[in-house]
């Protein structure tokens, strides 16, 4: 009985944490098609100095404020989730919203990086 309890707490737990997309009230969740017309082609540029390069190719890179650099392939998902494999073996998935006429991503961890206009 208590592996059921504890494996229903750890399943539950993780997905809690999995689904915090740290949504506001006025957020717009984009659809598949809006966020690969926002994204494809195109470098996006954030506030903390970062910037994402998404290939029309499906190639990613991260350009840090210091200059290095995180690559890898990404793909935009049916339910509007961008999600990044990168060289190293790691992959995220991120999602785009729009609010007060901003685009903001949200990671699943809950935090929000405006993007610069």
């Amino acid at each position: 009985m208590r592996l059921l309890i504890l494996s229903f707490f750890i399943v539950f737990s993780t997905s809690a944490v999995a689904q915090n997309w740290a949504e506001r009230q006025g957020d717009v969740v984009l659809s598949m098609d809006e966020i690969t017309d926002l994204i494809s082609g195109k470098v996006l540029g954030f506030y903390d100095d970062g910037q994402s390069s998404y290939r029309a190719d499906g190639g990613y890179r991260y350009t840090y404020a210091n200059g290095d650099t995180a690559e890898g392939r990404f793909t935009v998902k049916d339910d509007g989730r961008v999600c990044v494999t990168f060289e190293n073996g790691r992959s995220r998935c991120d999602r785009f919203v729009s609010s007060g006429g901003r685009m903001t991503l949200l990671t699943a961890q809950g935090d929000r990086f405006p993007v610069k206009p």
